[in-house]
């Protein structure tokens, strides 16, 4: 059913998301470890060296997480127009793209964000307030969407699996 240029945009995709939906959750298992059980305040005995190489991390695997982002949206896209599929008879189809492409602001605000991370690593800077600053920010930006964001890149991945509101072929023939 599928033509060989679908299949391969289509594991180009599966890759590329493997690799920024993993690389989300390491950084954020790095990052949260900087900061006390449940709040956005730092842990008072943290050494400034071990913060800084921390903060080195996060950085570092941002550049990794958002040119994951952007080589996922583009195979995405490409899968969409190559694919035989139509939205019609694959309604989980369409709820994965909608559920992946509704939050595209919000990924690009966040990887903005990201970016000025990086461009003070790049800088070499060891100015911790600095880092501090756009660490929280980043965490506490757009007041949680992104962690909206982050479910309902879940949920389209449990409705690829299963594929719910799928027309079967008997489906399509009593209709027409």
């Amino acid at each position: 059913m599928e033509t060989k240029l679908s299949k391969t945009f289509l594991l180009i995709l599966i890759l590329s998301g493997i690799i920024w939906f993993g690389g989300l959750h390491i950084r954020a298992i790095i990052g949260f470890d900087l900061l006390e059980m449940g709040t956005l305040d730092f842990k008072p005995n943290i050494h400034p060296y071990v913060e800084r190489a921390v903060f080195d991390l996060i950085a570092q695997s941002s550049i990794v997480v958002g040119v994951a982002y952007i080589i996922t949206w583009l195979a995405g896209i490409f899968y969409l127009i190559t694919t035989p599929r139509r939205f019609k008879e694959n309604g989980w189809l369409l709820m994965c793209a909608i559920l992946f492409y509704l939050f595209t602001p919000v990924e690009i605000y966040t990887l903005v964000l990201d970016a000025k991370i990086w461009l003070l690593n790049f800088s070499g800077s060891n100015d911790l307030v600095e880092f501090r600053t756009l660490f929280i920010h980043r965490l506490a930006a757009l007041s949680g969407v992104p962690t909206i964001a982050l479910l309902c890149y879940y949920t389209a991945i449990v409705l690829a699996v299963f594929q719910p509101f799928r027309k079967s072929h008997s489906q399509e023939l009593k209709i027409t």
